[in-house]
This record gives structure tokens, sequence and C-alpha cells, in this order.
């Protein structure tokens, strides 16, 4: 086994991977750009090493400078998570050329699997069923229209050296094939640097299953069975789960056995995934191959009882598979929820901050046959893999990914009710965050009846996307609480003097009572009036019509609130004049107003569109002058490897154009100026 490691990666999956190898007495070095200088996996590790800029091209994707880092800390191996260096079949070539260990593939098998067209027609060859399509080299627009029409509409254009859902569109009809076929190859191009795309069948309501397979150089090979990975937006995951809902053991074992086919017929050695799409019907297809560990595998290590890195290590020292296929076996039920940095009210636009304040459910992790703390069959189950910390930033150079939080449970009844139970108790301030939508998403019928396909949250929008709830009496009650509290610390000037008549500065007067009016204003601007009345010592809460008794009691940031016979439980981060309210599962966020300060609003901004994230400009599609109706694209960004389309908010004329192509800009920048029509 080896003695010390490099890990080629940052967050979560650095800490990952430097978790095992500390439970297996393995030292660890991390590399770190200028952005993680203060990153969780630079302290988790026993060694850091810094390696350039903040983008992942000056730091992260430099082989050569990786890998004499490697060997100047005396390295053995390196282990490259997943993304950046993981499928760079050059890399691995270097590592080996440099007497290191690449802990994954073979190059030749990076090879064989990282262009999706090849490998399709090599697991043609292998009998691997295939979805009809065009996987050829000739990349002719007019070739690839004709191809289009002849598979039929839908179709999914597909970058062949593509991975987790960028350079994708779905085309719907002929007439839109040019655009998509643009705007793939440009992802493609700047995510991948190959803008090759391939063409197939879009199937309607597909589930997208991958089997989890494992080769040692021994000649070995199993599968350790399958995740369902149908919830995605934009092509990317959301939840995933393992077992797959409604698997029967016949077609398990068909999966299965074409997965470890594919990994066969290219001399596989090492942990990958074999993707494939299912019909309804239990048919199934062949999608790719990721030769990489993936982001998803926890919940196969919480199925199976294994530690797949620890596979992952074992294998690339030249040892043996752990277990044969006979031997594995399935324990209970797993989902992973992908907590992000991001707005799903803005079409999941990445969002951009500090976690100010980062509050999780108690996490148990454990593997079957044991427990790091608590019995895995009793109440525990809950697992948090994650790579920043409350205080950290996220930014817009990297994933927004804050954690990946899994949950088990002896049936899928039990680990949903689990999951249900753990986002509620994820708190988060700083940044917008996709938890309410999750917290939406697991308790929606489709998904709870495990109807699933990777059209459920489209098909599901109404329930996924409502109109903000109001905000009930106990939210104001607790934001008059903690308000109290604030302002009581803020009065007691001479705490060593219990008597100091500052130390209780209420609303006491003689001979009558105390009216306070509060203006709150809700995230979308709505403003809530309140009152405080307080008399003979005791206090009434009234809003919206409604009135009730008020009492409450502050430790730090739980807050309680006596509403007359109800007694209310709540979180509260006050930000500022912002106060953060997390109960019973809800995230509400209000802003006491001071009516001297806000004159002057309701004022629009009148003629601008501003960048929805910070980004690159890498395309202007209309000039200065141009008469364009509602929704025409003005210009595209990229952030976070995705484009995103800026669009005409109304019918109008586009005024001065701010910034050109290649430029970059800040969230909120206003990019034009524009007059709309009446």
């Amino acid at each position: 086994m080896f003695r010390k490691i490099l890990i080629a990666n940052r967050g979560e999956i650095a800490c990952r991977v430097a978790a095992t190898c500390r439970r297996l007495g393995i030292r660890t070095v991390a590399v770190y750009s200028d952005a993680d200088a203060d990153a969780r996996h630079v302290a988790f590790c026993d060694e850091a090493v810094h390696i350039g800029g903040a983008a992942a091209r000056d730091s992260y994707l430099r082989a050569d400078h990786i890998i004499e880092v490697a060997r100047a800390t005396g390295a053995q191996a390196i282990h490259p998570g997943y993304g950046f260096l993981s499928e760079n079949e050059g890399f691995a070539e270097a590592c080996a050329a440099a007497g290191l260990v690449f802990i994954g593939p073979p190059a030749s098998a990076i090879r064989a699997m990282g262009s999706k067209s090849a490998a399709k027609q090599l697991m043609e060859t292998a009998a691997v069923p295939l979805v009809p399509g065009y996987h050829g080299e000739d990349q002719d627009p007019a070739l690839l229209r004709r191809e289009a029409d002849r598979i039929g509409y839908p179709v999914l254009l597909k970058a062949s050296a593509g991975g987790g859902g960028k350079g994708m569109r779905v085309v719907e009809a002929p007439e839109a094939f040019e655009a998509a076929l643009a705007s793939v190859k440009r992802e493609a191009l700047a995510s991948f640097g190959d803008e090759r795309v391939l063409v197939e069948k879009y199937l309607t309501r597909p589930r997208h299953i991958e089997i989890q397979v494992f080769a040692d150089s021994q000649g070995h090979c199993v599968y350790l069975f399958e995740r369902d990975c149908s919830v995605q937006r934009r092509h990317q995951k959301v939840l995933e789960e393992a077992p797959a809902p409604g698997m029967s053991e016949e077609r398990r074992r068909a999966m299965g056995e074409a997965a470890v086919a594919a990994a066969r017929a290219v001399g596989y050695v090492g942990a990958g995934t074999v993707e494939f799409i299912a019909n309804q019907d239990g048919s199934f297809y062949f999608m790719e191959m990721n030769t990489r560990l993936q982001v998803e595998h926890p919940v196969t290590e919480m199925i199976t009882g294994q530690d797949l890195v620890e596979w992952q290590l074992r294998v690339a020292a030249g040892e043996p598979l752990p277990l044969a296929q006979e031997q594995l076996r399935i324990d209970g039920h797993a989902l992973e929820a992908r907590i992000y940095a991001e707005n799903p009210d803005k079409q999941f636009l990445p969002s951009t901050g500090t976690l100010r304040y980062l509050r999780t459910p108690a996490a148990v992790q454990f593997m079957r046959g044991g427990a790091v703390d608590g019995n895995p069959h009793g109440p525990a189950g809950v697992r948090i893999d994650a790579g920043v910390r409350e205080g950290d930033t996220i930014s817009p150079y990297y994933d927004p990914m804050i954690a990946k939080l899994i949950v088990w449970g002896r049936d899928r009844d039990e680990a949903l009710a689990r999951m249900r139970q753990a986002l509620a108790a994820y708190q988060v301030v700083g940044l917008s965050t996709n938890v309410a939508f999750l917290q939406r998403l697991v308790a929606c019928e489709a998904f709870a009846q495990a109807d699933l396909d990777t059209g459920l949250i489209e098909r599901n929008r109404a329930v996924l996307f409502p109109p903000a709830a109001p905000v009930g009496m106990e939210a104001i009650a607790l934001a008059v609480a903690a308000l109290q509290a604030r302002e009581a610390t803020e009065r007691r000037v001479d705490e060593a003097d219990p008597h100091s008549p500052w130390v209780r500065a209420g609303a006491w007067r003689l001979n009558g009572r105390a009216r306070r009016e509060l203006r709150l204003a809700k995230a979308d601007g709505t403003i809530l009036e309140v009152a405080l009345v307080e008399q003979g010592g005791r206090a009434t809460l009234f809003f919206a019509d409604q009135a009730a008794p008020f009492a409450a009691a502050c430790a730090a940031a739980d807050v309680r609130v006596d509403l007359g016979t109800r007694r209310v439980h709540g979180q509260v981060h006050a930000d500022g004049e912002r106060f953060h309210l997390f109960h019973d599962g809800r995230h509400d966020v209000l802003t006491l107003l001071d009516p001297l300060a806000h004159a002057g609003e309701g004022e629009g901004e009148g003629g601008k569109l501003t960048a929805p994230m910070p980004g690159k400009v890498i395309a202007v599609l209309v000039e200065a002058g141009a008469s364009v109706v509602r929704g025409t694209p003005l210009l595209v960004m990229e952030a976070m490897k995705m484009e995103h389309t800026i669009s005409a908010p109304v019918d109008g004329t586009v005024g001065e154009l701010l910034y050109a192509v290649g430029d970059q800009v800040s969230e909120g920048a206003q990019l034009l100026t524009f007059a709309g029509r009446a």
C-alpha cells in the first residue's frame, strides 16, 4: 500500500479521499489555487502546496506542475478525484512516465471511452445495446442535420468529449437544429477543448440508471449494483438513489453483466461507471462510461458497506478486488441530494458569496457491519460529504456545490423520511441555495411514488416552483424576538452591574401602554406592518388582522416564542438588518426597515439589463439600435462552464452595449441599456 499520495483536486472529493487515506494511515498532499488558500481540503490534508491562480487552467489543470509537486513531496501516487484531470489520458500517461501511479484506469481505457462516439462504436462490437443515433467522425453540419432528420425529432445533441451535463441540447424540431448545434459546439469547446458532437434519439420518458463497476489488474471485474440518477435539471443530476426503485433481479443482472462487458472491452482497471438510459418498459441502452469515481458514489457505499476509495487505492497498489461478485449484496436504500449554491427560481443560476452561517443535520457516517457512531440499523443514517465550512466562499471559478447530503434507511420509505428530516435541518445564510427546492422535490408525489424519469422536474413545475408562501405569525414572532434580544444586548453597558437601569430598557410607561410599530420587508419587496403592544408587564403581537399574547426567550441563535398557548421554536441569524428565520423546515428572510431610510423605495432601475451572476460574455447577438421583441436573445454569458442567455424582458430597442465578447463581468453589472416600448 502507498505511504503518501497527492490529491489532484479540491473541495468535497479531496476531503473524501483524504478521509479514507487517514483511516488507512496514508499521508496526503493537497494542492490549491489562489482562490483556495484557506479551503477545507487544504487544512484537512497532511501537506499542502500552492499551484497557481484561481482559474482552473492556471492551477488544477496544470498537469506538469502537479506532477512536479508530487515528485517534490515524495508522493508515490496521484488520485485525480473527479472533474479536472480525472479523465485526461495525457495526464495518466505523464504520471506513469514520471514513475507515479495514477489512481484510475489505464490511459488506453480513458482514450477508448473519452470519445462518446468511439465508445459507442466499441460497445456495438461488444454487443452492448445502444440508443439509435449518429456517432461518426464526419462533423459536417449538413450531415449532422441529415442524421437528425433520419433519426427523427426530438434528438439530443451531445458533446463527444463531454460529461457532467455540459454541452447538451434537446432539439425538438428541424428549424431549431442549427442554433442548438452552434451552442453545443461553443460549450463543448469551452469545457472540453473539443467541439465534436454526436446525435441521438431523445427518449421522451427515460430513466437514467448507472452501474458501478470495478476491475483489478488480475482480470477480475464486478458490478456493485445500480444507481438511479433520473432526477435532473439542465442535464445535471440533483437526486440519486440506490438501488433503483422497481428494479427486478433479472434486469439488475442483465445491466450489471452488460456493464462488466463494457469494462472488459477496454481492458478496464479501477472504478468506473457505465451509464444507461432505460425505457419505462425495462429496455436499456448504453450512453457512456465515466472512467473515474462518480459524485454519487456514496449511495453505493451506503447500500454495500464498502469504501470505494479504499478499493481504488488497493487496486492501484496492485492488490486484487476485495470481494467477488457473489460476495456483494444490497442492504437497505440510500438517497443523495446535492446541496448547491444556486437559485432554482432563476433557472438554477449559480450563486456566489460567503457562507456566513451554516448549520447541518447531525451526521453519522457508517459502513454496514459497524458504525463510527451508532448503529446503522437504528435511528442513525445521515452522512455529509462537504468541502466547505462556515466562513468559506463559493467563488465563480469552480462548481458551486456546497455539500452532498446522503441518507440511509432500511427501505426507500425510511430513507425518504430521513432525507426530509435532514433537509429541514440544513441552514445556509449568505447566498442562494437549492435546499427549499430539494425539500419540495423529495416531498412531491411523483418522487415519493418512484414515478421517475429525466423529465420529472419539468413535469412537476407547478408543485416544485410554487408562488412564494405567505409569511406567518410564527416567523414574524421569531423576528421580533430576535430583534428584542439584539437591542437588549446593544443597550447593556455594564454587565458587571445587574442592577444597572440600562440592563433592562423595556417598554415600561407610567400609567399607560407602549406601542411599537415595525415595518418588515420580504425578499420580494412586500412590506409587512407589525405592532407590539406592552402594558402591565404583558405583550401582544399584532400582524395581518391577527393578535396573540407574546413572550420570548433567546439563547444565541435559538429562539423560543410563546404565542398564547402555542410554543414556537426556531433559529434566527441576523445579518445586519436582515433576519434569516429557520422554522419548521422553512427559511424566511425579513428585513427591518428604517422608515427614514426608505423614502425612495420602489423606484425601478428602468432600462437596465444586469448580469445574473459573475461570468464572461461569450457572444453578443444584437447591435446597438436594434428593435427586438420580448424573449429575443441579446447576449450569452458563460459561468461555471455553463452558458446563460440574456433575453429582452419586453419589446423594445437596444441602446448602448456596455461589454464585448471576452469581457468579464461581475454579478449585477449593467450589460446594456434598453428602452422598452409601451
